[in-house]
C-alpha cells in the first residue's frame, strides 16, 4: 500500500511524493516535526498523516494475512500497482500536445528513451525537463532537481538559464493547460537557482558513466529532492572502442537494471537520449535507434523523434500503458512548445 491510498487531498500527498516520502514505512520512520518541515504542514498534520499511515500499513497486513498470502520483500499486488498508476507524477515537456499523447508528461518511476537523428531536438528536450521538474508544487509541479549526465559535451549552460527565464515567465500561463486547479500566485523562482537545482556531470568514457550510474544511489539518498535523471547521450560511450559486443551487451544491460531500480526507489524519472544508426530491413537500409535490439526491451517507454517535412514529430514507438500515437512539437527560442501548425489550428478554434 503506497502514499497515493492516504484519506489526505491530492496536494498533500504530491508534497509527499516530491519531498521522498514514497511508501507508507518512509512516512511513519519520519519524526512529525521532520515530516511537517519536509512537505510544509503543522506539526499537528504531519501527526495526522503518520496516523493515517500506520493505521492504513495496519489494515494492509491484515488483509495479507487474513488471505494467508505471503510476498516476498519489495512484491505487490496489482491492485496497488493499480492505484500507484493512478497518482504517478508526470514531468510536463511544455508542450501541450506532447504531454497529451504521454498521459501528461515523462513518468517518474518509469525509464523513458528519447531518440532521433542529430539536430531533432534530444538535448533541448533533456534541458526542458531538467528545468520544468523544478516547477512548484502550487503550479503542480514536483519542485524537485535534476541530475544531467552529459557524454557528448552537447549541454549548453547559457541555453539552460535561456529556457529558465522562459519558464518561469510562462508559468501562469502554461500551468493551466496542464492543471486546471492551479490558483493564480507571483512566482517567485529566480533563474540563477534553477540553475543550482541542476546536478551536472560529465563523463568521457563508458567507465566513468557506469561508475557514476552506480554511484547515483548514493548521491540521491544525500539529495533526496531529485526528481528526475537525464542522460544524453547513454549511446556515445558504447558505440566506440568495443569489440566484445557480448560485453557491451551484458554493461549496457546492468546499467539499464540499476537505472530502473533508481527511478522506482527513489519515484523519479530516467530519460535517456539516443541516437540513430541504420539497419538492414527488408532489402534496404533504414533508420533505426542504437545499441540494438536487445536494448529495445530495457526502457519502460520508447519515443522516436523524427522529422515530417519541415516538422519535428514525436512517436510513441513503445510503452505498457500508452497506446501508439505522434505528437508535433517545436524547438523554440523559450525552449520546448506547441507547433506552429498546432498553435495554428488553436487560434482558428
Amino acid at each position: 500500500m503506497e502514499v497515493g491510498m492516504l484519506p489526505i487531498s491530492a496536494s498533500k500527498r504530491g508534497k509527499l511524493l516530491a519531498a521522498g516520502y514514497t511508501s507508507l514505512h518512509s512516512i511513519s520512520r519520519a519524526s512529525a516535526s521532520q515530516l511537517a518541515t519536509d512537505i510544509e504542514v503543522s506539526e499537528d498534520e504531519a501527526c495526522e498523516i503518520r496516523k493515517y499511515a500506520s493505521q492504513t500499513s495496519a489494515l494492509d497486513r491484515s488483509i495479507g494475512n487474513s488471505s494467508n498470502t505471503s510476498n516476498l520483500y519489495g512484491g505487490q499486488t496489482a491492485w496497488t500497482m493499480l492505484n500507484e498508476e493512478k497518482f504517478s507524477t508526470r514531468i510536463t515537456t511544455s508542450c501541450v500536445d506532447l504531454d497529451n499523447i504521454l498521459g501528461g508528461g515523462i513518468t517518474c518511476k518509469e525509464v523513458t528513451e528519447l531518440g532521433g537523428v542529430p539536430g531533432i531536438g534530444k538535448t533541448q528536450i533533456g534541458i526542458q525537463l531538467a528545468v520544468n521538474v523544478q516547477i512548484p508544487l502550487e503550479y503542480g509541479g514536483l519542485g524537485g532537481k535534476a541530475i544531467y549526465i552529459d557524454t557528448e559535451g552537447s549541454f549548453m549552460v547559457e541555453r539552460v538559464l535561456q529556457i529558465a527565464e522562459a519558464c518561469i515567465e510562462d508559468m501562469p500561463e502554461y500551468s493551466h493547460h496542464f492543471h486546471n486547479n492551479v490558483q493564480d500566485c507571483e512566482v517567485k523562482m529566480h533563474p540563477n537557482s534553477i540553475l543550482e537545482n541542476i546536478f551536472y556531470f560529465r563523463v568521457c568514457s563508458y567507465t566513468e558513466q557506469i561508475a557514476l550510474v552506480n554511484y547515483l544511489d548514493k548521491f540521491i539518498e544525500e539529495h533526496k529532492d531529485v526528481k528526475i535523471i537525464i542522460i544524453d547521450s547513454v549511446t556515445f560511450h558504447f558505440r566506440q572502442d568495443f569489440d566484445d559486443m557480448a560485453l557491451r551487451t551484458r554493461l549496457l544491460n546492468e546499467m539499464a537494471l540499476k537505472l530502473m531500480k533508481l527511478a522506482r526507489k527513489f519515484c523519479l524519472a530516467v530519460v535517456l537520449l539516443n541516437q540513430v544508426t541504420t539497419k538492414y530491413i527488408e532489402g534496404s537500409y533504414q533508420l533505426t535507434l542504437a545499441l540494438g535490439d536487445s536494448w529495445s526491451h530495457s526502457c519502460t517507454n520508447r519515443i522516436i523523434l523524427f522529422w515530417n517535412g519541415d516538422e519535428r514529430h514525436a512517436y510513441i514507438d513503445k510503452s505498457p500503458s500508452l497506446k501508439s500515437a505522434s505528437a508535433a512539437y517545436s524547438v523554440t527560442t523559450r525552449g520546448i512548445r506547441n507547433s506552429n501548425s498546432s498553435c495554428k489550428r488553436i487560434k482558428m478554434v
